[in-house]
């Protein structure tokens, strides 16, 4: 079972468990704000690895003009009942189809985590070729050196590994593919809510 086998049988688990998660993660929705800010009217914005669109309603909710893509056809097709005003598509997010230059932001919030660090490069690389000069992406990643396996998610069956990632690791990766790292904020995670780990969230400018 791979990543997208994985998540298309766990659609609709992840959707029920953590569509409200932001409810409980207030610099998350702070962050988010400060993104809708930057975005807000300038035009179109991508949530890479959307998985059931939470993220995207919650920037459209602040005025930001956003679509979705998810690897996972399940997690797309969920998204979009539980949200039908906004454009979800099926894509992997190293081949997208957006024209270069068409975006004027990107959202990446925990989804590098299936990406070793040798892998991050290709990732922004091709962020930066559909974002327009000056474009933000905001980055949102678990902090460490370390992998985590998981058989089952939310009750169901899976096969996924979680990659944990040093900071100065992904701000590496995005100086050598074309981005300057603006705004950085690191946090302790949020007990009883999610998974015990050190939160690091990046904003970067395409330059």
């Amino acid at each position: 079972m791979d990543i997208r086998q994985s998540y298309d049988s766990a659609a609709q688990a992840y959707a029920d468990h953590l569509s409200d998660e932001l409810l409980h993660k207030p610099l998350d929705r702070h962050l988010l704000n400060r993104f809708a800010e930057a975005t807000r009217g300038q035009g179109l914005v991508a949530d890479l690895g959307c998985g059931p669109g939470h993220i995207t309603r919650y920037l459209r909710q602040q005025g930001v003009t956003v679509c979705g893509v998810d690897l996972s056809e399940n997690m797309v097709a969920v998204a979009r009942t539980r949200n039908p005003e906004i454009e979800f598509r099926n894509e992997d997010m190293r081949s997208l189809s957006a024209q270069a230059g068409s975006l004027t932001g990107i959202v990446l919030f925990y989804s590098i985590v299936h990406f070793a660090p040798d892998e991050l490069l290709p990732v922004f690389v091709e962020a930066r070729r559909v974002l327009v000069p000056n474009g933000c992406v905001l980055i949102a990643f678990h902090v460490g050196e370390y992998t985590l396996h998981r058989d089952e998610l939310f009750g169901v069956p899976v096969s996924l590994e979680f990659q944990a990632h040093l900071r100065e690791n992904v701000v590496d990766a995005l100086h050598r593919a074309g981005f300057e790292v603006t705004e950085e904020s690191v946090r302790e995670p949020y007990e009883e809510v999610e998974h015990p780990s050190r939160r690091c969230y990046l904003l970067a400018r395409a330059v």
